[in-house]
């Protein structure tokens, strides 16, 4: 069982397979799962995706980048304070933390203060990315997961774990159960961002990377059970 892990979710997944924004079934059964977890003893951090309302210059491929970028970082803050408040209707004490100051939405980040939210038995979602365009939110989870100390990061995929092609292309892919992380680096396989890879790699943080579908799936990842693939450093 780990004692911290930062959990990466993305926007799609909180809206399910509904052409809507949310999908409360699915939220719901995360936040049950979160739950299980914290009172197991682990803490909890997470970082949500965006790509539910924004997916970047796919909407107009002409759009100034940084623009785009700062749009969705909103994004991620609207998702992340409905998420909290989700977890306030299950009984989760939630409190979302951005880089930048958004009057009195959220609460500006902190190290020492997520970690003492944490240590209180709290979700904190981190929102907004670190405050700059260019930037993932893959990025900003492995950052978040070095500033916090985190001994693992969990991603919670539509795909069961790292394969070596594509399996919805190719049905012979292989996937794997541990790779290396210079390996997702070297070989560019795409599943999380390259600046994301080398701050894992750097600060010795494994990722857990793993299918939301698959029952109690965030509940065995940070139990540290097998599931999906490991990201060995």
């Amino acid at each position: 069982m780990y004692n911290k892990v930062v959990l990466k979710l993305s926007g799609e997944a909180l809206a399910g397979n509904t052409h809507g924004s949310f999908n409360n079934d699915v939220i719901f059964s995360i936040i049950d799962q979160i739950k299980t977890v914290i009172s197991s003893g682990t803490k909890t951090a997470l970082v949500i995706g965006g790509g539910n309302f924004w997916r970047g210059r796919s909407a107009n491929p002409n759009m100034d980048r940084v623009t785009a970028d700062k749009i969705g970082m909103l994004a991620t803050v609207m998702n992340a304070l409905y998420f909290a408040d989700c977890c306030r209707q299950k009984g989760i004490d939630a409190v979302v933390m951005t880089p930048i100051k958004i009057g009195t939405f959220t609460s500006e980040f902190s190290k020492d203060k997520a970690n003492k939210l944490l240590k209180k038995g709290k979700v904190v979602i981190f929102a907004a990315g670190i405050g700059h365009p260019f930037f993932s939110t893959d990025t900003v989870t492995a950052l978040r997961a070095c500033e916090l100390g985190a001994d693992a990061i969990l991603f919670a995929k539509a795909v069961d774990g790292v394969y070596d092609s594509d399996p919805a292309v190719n049905p012979y892919a292989r996937k794997y159960d541990e790779i290396p992380c210079k390996d997702i680096v070297e070989k560019n396989l795409g599943v999380i961002d390259i600046a994301a890879a080398n701050l894992c790699y750097e600060n010795k943080i494994p990722v857990v990377l793993f299918g939301l579908a698959e029952e109690n799936c965030i509940i065995k990842a940070a139990g540290g059970e097998k599931i999906g693939t490991t990201v060995t450093v």
